[in-house]
């Protein structure tokens, strides 16, 4: 492909009318195609953190990892630069993409070339344009020169998706009577995932976010209620208001009153000065009440009144003054069973489940697994000062299709426990580690030897050199068939390098 027609070929993926999403993914499919590379990344800048937006050649887990600037000597050098800037194959620098190759031997990187280019949207840094090759010398002075070019048009593809966004924004302004700003997706609170089943979910909530409605967050331990609390809050018209965290479960029943209401000076044994409760901290903001169904029951009461009429009343205080707070809920209980038994009051479940809005457990979005597993090994990588944190096929496979009774919390835990365990058995920090399903330590997870036919061991007139042989037929049988039959997934899955797979394939009569 000629620089002309890849100029062409862009300009048509811009004109064609397309979702942003899906305008930027045909964007690097081109790149890729033409440059003829291993992998081309498009990645946002969000403060001091890049994350991938659109990708193609990466493993899927790739997309959830959120890149820390100054931890990656080569992304901070495409970002300082208004040019191209390409690391000779020899570069001594780590590789953010070491490992997470699709195609590479292995699932890793002995050497390559890579080159990217910062891009620009109203004169500010928006991201980078990432390209990685397998084969040394892929990229020179002239690819060089097209990237810059090209870029061009990628930043107009970005500007596009912003002004779509921009008229949608308009358009929903004008339907609420409210300014629509862009939220702040910070990466320290950011809701990870592409499913279905998450998608829709943050669509409701974007929804009932401009309505000045309770809402309650309904979901099992550990499915991110709070992130969920705090993107409502992000897309609410209340965003440039403060909004205040309260665990319900952690307030001691003799101090509640005063934590949510406040009290005057001498109200109790130690109350030496007037303080401001939490309704008064969030006043103009939202106030988000954790485990909702732990609030004992004279505070429930209390509660009752502040939506009832707004006015909260401290602690050893004849007078109440108004505030204006939206409340947010959330609680992993069944309320309404809890209302049956007395143990919550019945007026004040419906006074918090004005809109409810169940949050989906792991297992019914599994989708997003793999993307959440990028992200935390990406934190484990930081946080262990790791050159590459990777996993194997196997340990994907498991991750997967494991239940997930903890969700995200359980599968964090799993992931940060795993790459420890790595280390603790003599992993090189400054290689590319690789965890496999043995360091997950999840039940009932068998690995590809127990899985294989064990009738071919019974067998007493067979020698250990014809076992072994049909041991590896049968993996070899069983990686292609989860493969569907192609050769380079299945050696991935088997672990080895696709040439030793054709050859081993070859002198076992499977080819």
């Amino acid at each position: 492909m000629q620089e002309t027609s890849l100029l062409e070929t862009l300009i048509a993926d811009l004109v064609t009318e397309l979702p942003a999403v899906v305008r930027l993914q045909k964007v690097v499919s081109t790149l890729r195609r033409h440059f003829a590379c291993g992998a081309v990344v498009l990645l946002q800048q969000d403060q001091q953190v890049l994350r991938p937006i659109a990708s193609t050649g990466l493993v899927r887990e790739a997309l959830g990892r959120r890149f820390i600037t100054e931890q990656h000597p080569r992304l901070a050098a495409i970002l300082a630069s208004r040019e191209t800037v390409r690391f000779e194959p020899e570069s001594t620098l780590p590789d953010p993409y070491d490992g997470l190759i699709e195609d590479s031997p292995d699932g890793h990187l002995a050497v390559h070339d890579c080159m990217g280019i910062a891009l620009f949207v109203e004169g500010k840094c928006w991201g980078a344009l990432t390209l990685d090759a397998l084969e040394p010398g892929t990229f020179d002075a002239d690819t060089m020169r097209e990237l810059q070019r090209a870029s061009l048009l990628v930043e107009a593809a970005i500007r596009m998706g912003q002004i779509e966004q921009g008229i949608r924004a308009l358009r929903n302004s004008r339907r609420d009577g409210e300014t629509e700003l862009a939220p702040n997706t910070g990466s320290s609170s950011e809701i990870i995932g592409r499913s279905q089943a998450l998608q829709q979910v943050l669509q409701e909530l974007e929804v009932v976010a401009s309505a000045d409605l309770p809402v309650l967050l309904l979901g099992e331990t550990g499915v991110g209620k709070e992130l969920f609390a705090r993107q409502l809050h992000r897309w609410s018209p209340r965003r440039d208001k403060p909004l205040v965290y309260v665990n319900c479960a952690a307030l001691p029943e003799s101090l509640a009153e005063s934590e949510l209401f406040g009290h005057t000076r001498g109200a109790f044994s130690g109350a030496t000065a007037e303080r401001a409760g939490k309704f008064d901290s969030a006043d103009g903001g939202t106030l988000f009440l954790d485990e909702v169904g732990e609030l004992p029951a004279a505070i429930q009461a209390k509660l009752l009144r502040v939506l009832q009429n707004g006015e909260i009343q401290r602690l050893g205080s004849d007078k109440s003054h108004k505030v204006n707070v939206r409340l947010v809920a959330a609680t992993n209980r069944d309320l309404q069973q809890q209302v049956k038994s007395g143990d919550f009051r019945a007026d004040l479940y419906h006074r918090l489940s004005v809109y409810p809005l169940p949050i989906p457990p792991l297992r019914e979005r599994r989708d997003d697994i793999p993307l959440l597993v990028g992200h935390f090994l990406e934190l484990n990588r930081s946080r262990l000062g790791l050159r590459a944190l990777r996993l194997s096929s196997a340990a994907e496979r498991a991750l997967t299709d494991y239940a997930w009774p903890g969700n995200v919390r359980e599968l964090e835990h799993t992931v940060s426990r795993a790459a420890i365990k790595a280390l603790s058995q003599g992993a090189d920090r400054q290689a590319i580690v690789s965890i496999g399903p043995e360091l997950l330590d999840l039940p009932n997870t068998p690995n590809a030897a127990q899985e294989v036919d064990s009738a071919a061991f019974t067998q007493t007139s067979m020698n250990l050199r014809d076992a072994v042989q049909k041991l590896q037929q049968q993996m070899i049988e069983q990686a292609l068939q989860q493969a569907d039959y192609k050769w380079t997934q299945a050696a991935r899955i088997l672990e080895i390098d696709p040439s030793n797979l054709h050859k081993l394939a070859q002198r076992l009569g499977l080819k």
